[in-house]
């Protein structure tokens, strides 16, 4: 393989790496905990070496070479997913986009930006401010996520409820196929029905199709500044049923929540005066200046039996009301290893999947701290063990699994933002059922018949592939 690397290292001048020490630290995302996929355990496996191509010509040429020696390639953003989706498998290359990280142009007057995959959210953000305007998708981890990843797997945020997922900012794409060939899918009108739609095929598909090389975003004014309102529930059912009337009665710009053991995670890390005695703190804002929403939001909160609600129309009071949101994964994570649950239900069943987690926790005498993106039914419950306790871990997994269980039971998703990666393809079939799963092995036999792009990865291998090697 030496020779073939060497052919691959011309290919990409500066752009690859080989040193061991060096490509440890590309070996898996954050779900360091996820099986591998072909891979040597949780931890990933061993590359042949991790390209980062600078260009989409070098990206064709690594498909290219990838296809010619039969080597897997393993697309990889900042890593900052939790579903396993950049977890390497032995032998293959992994592919780093960091140096694809230019903001091509932002056109005002079309309110749409063109990126290559490796920009930041947040930087993405903050250039779109400059100018008045507004990318909406904001994923927890937007200041360190990149834009290729969060198109890779859908990502959504805790603006989604109002505003949308990142499908629905995504106009067009420029992709490389696995054999080399460039794909042009939509483009810069924002409304466009020629054809399938491949742009939204793309999307979600956690680089199982092909790798994203630029992106054309739509773009929106920047919002007025929000109300922001804080209620604290006894039971968690309670704020369940107040989300429900609060959906029912407002266009809330965002409706978060935060249960018992995620509060307490909270003011443990960074004391933030929060109730700890609370079961449940829900954290909703309006961004409709002069409307009704926020005291219609704060009498749902009551009328749900809050027993406390707290409003500010100051902005930055707002942000600070947000930390302990945001805090929420950080702090849960010093309290053991994690593995990030990402059900969704039907609205109306919000309160039900709450009290459903709940249980799981007790009967599995496991820490489950749950957060949610509530207003759509997208809940977040963190399972939280100690790895080196074989017991507590094999607890923790079956927390995780009844988890998804009781969500497709009551008509919900085993994954509402985060993909499936490795982490969740076991249940898969279950949600899909045979035909649909079918189905989806021949689009991934359509755009990659030789099976090398992300192998492993939300289907598991088509049948007869085998990358990973030289087979030359």
């Amino acid at each position: 393989m030496t020779s073939a690397l060497t052919e691959l290292s011309l290919a990409l001048r500066d752009g690859l790496i080989t040193d061991r020490d060096v490509m440890d630290g590309y070996r898996h995302d954050q779900a360091i905990w996820a099986a591998g996929a072909g891979g040597s355990g949780g931890a990933g496996g061993w590359p042949l070496a991790v390209a980062r191509p600078a260009s989409t010509a070098e990206v064709q040429a690594l498909s290219r070479w990838a296809t010619r020696h039969r080597v897997a390639l393993v697309p990889r953003g900042a890593g900052t997913g939790v579903a396993g989706g950049a977890t390497a498998i032995d032998r293959c290359v992994v592919v780093s986009f960091e140096r694809m990280n230019r903001i091509v142009a932002i056109d005002e007057a079309a309110m749409l930006a063109v990126v290559q995959p490796g920009v930041l959210n947040g930087e993405l953000k903050a250039a779109a401010r400059e100018r008045g305007l507004w990318y909406p998708p904001d994923p927890s981890s937007y200041a360190v996520s990149t834009l290729g990843g969060n198109v890779a797997t859908n990502a959504g945020g805790l603006c989604c409820v109002k505003y949308g997922v990142t499908s629905d900012y995504v106009l067009g794409l420029e992709a490389v196929l696995a054999d080399g060939t460039v794909l042009r899918t939509g483009g810069r009108s924002r409304k466009d029905v020629a054809g399938y739609d491949l742009t939204r095929l793309l999307v979600g598909s956690e680089g199982t199709l092909a790798m994203i090389t630029e992106i054309t975003l739509r773009l929106r004014r920047q919002p007025p500044p929000s109300a922001t309102l804080v209620a604290m529930f006894g039971s968690l059912e309670a704020s369940g049923r107040a989300v429900a009337a609060i959906v029912r009665s407002v266009d809330a710009s965002m409706l978060e929540i935060m249960d018992r053991t995620a509060i307490r995670a909270v003011e443990r890390y960074r004391p933030l005066d929060l109730d700890t005695e609370a079961a449940a703190m829900l954290i909703a804002q309006s961004d409709a200046p002069g409307s009704a929403e926020l005291s219609r939001m704060q009498e749902a909160c009551e009328g749900a039996g809050a027993t406390l609600v707290a409003t500010t129309e100051d902005e930055g009071e707002g942000q600070l009301l947000l930390t302990a949101r945001r805090l929420a994964l950080t702090a849960l994570e010093r309290l053991g290893t994690v593995l990030v649950d990402d059900v969704a239900v039907p609205l109306p069943l919000l309160p039900e999947m709450l009290r459903r987690i709940e249980a799981i926790a007790g009967e599995t005498q496991t820490t489950v701290g749950t957060v949610a993106h509530a207003g759509d039914g997208n809940l977040h419950p963190i399972v939280v063990f100690d790895r080196h306790d074989a017991a507590a871990e094999a607890r923790a997994v079956t927390a995780f699994e009844a988890v998804m269980a009781q969500a497709l039971e009551l008509g919900g998703t085993i994954t509402g933002e985060h993909g499936v990666g490795t982490l969740k393809r076991g249940l898969l079939t279950r949600q899909l059922g045979a035909a649909s799963l079918a189905l989806h092995h021949r689009i991934k036999d359509a755009f990659d018949p030789a099976g090398i792009l992300n192998p492993g990865k939300v289907l598991g291998p088509l049948a007869g592939a085998k990358p990973g090697g030289d087979r030359a």
